[in-house]
């Protein structure tokens, strides 16, 4: 279990803290096995590829939503964004429904058309949408070159 370092700031940051392409390298090496045992026989890079093509940004998305919950600390992400959503959206109103959707893999169109479409309000859409800032938060999959050291 995770600790939390003493205030810096008023945000408290958990001694605990993950690397986004380390847990990804895993997780594509889990899948390559996966793979590679239903075929019986090592599927090699192309399986570690095809697991960027096909569950990268889910991945990524979700590591996201976790940091900016407050639930883990990923060392690639924002510091700042770290426990987000708990200090800077406790009484909106809008909040949980905008984060349930981006778990879904809802984009900002996403959101703005759902908002107008059930009448919601979309000054406070916009605050949220401005200070998560999705397309800002993407990280590409830079580290193939270690997955092919490790697979």
């Amino acid at each position: 279990m995770c600790r939390t370092a003493l205030p810096m700031n008023e945000v408290i940051l958990p001694m605990c803290r993950q690397s986004v392409y380390e847990r990804g390298i895993d997780e594509a090496m889990q899948f390559k096995w996966i793979e590679s045992e239903k075929v019986g026989y090592d599927l090699g890079e192309p399986a570690l590829l095809d697991w960027v093509c096909r569950h990268w940004h889910g991945f990524l998305r979700a590591r996201w939503l976790e940091h900016l919950e407050g639930k883990a600390f990923w060392i690639e992400l924002d510091q700042d964004d770290y426990g987000l959503l708990q200090r800077e959206f406790l009484d909106s109103p809008l909040i949980n429904e905008v984060v349930a959707r981006l778990k879904l893999g809802h984009e900002n169109l996403d959101l703005i058309l759902w908002a107008i479409e059930e009448g919601r309000d979309m000054g406070e859409l916009y605050r949220i949408l401005d200070a998560l800032d999705v397309n800002s938060r993407r990280l590409e999959f830079l580290f193939s070159h270690r997955l092919s050291q490790a697979g």
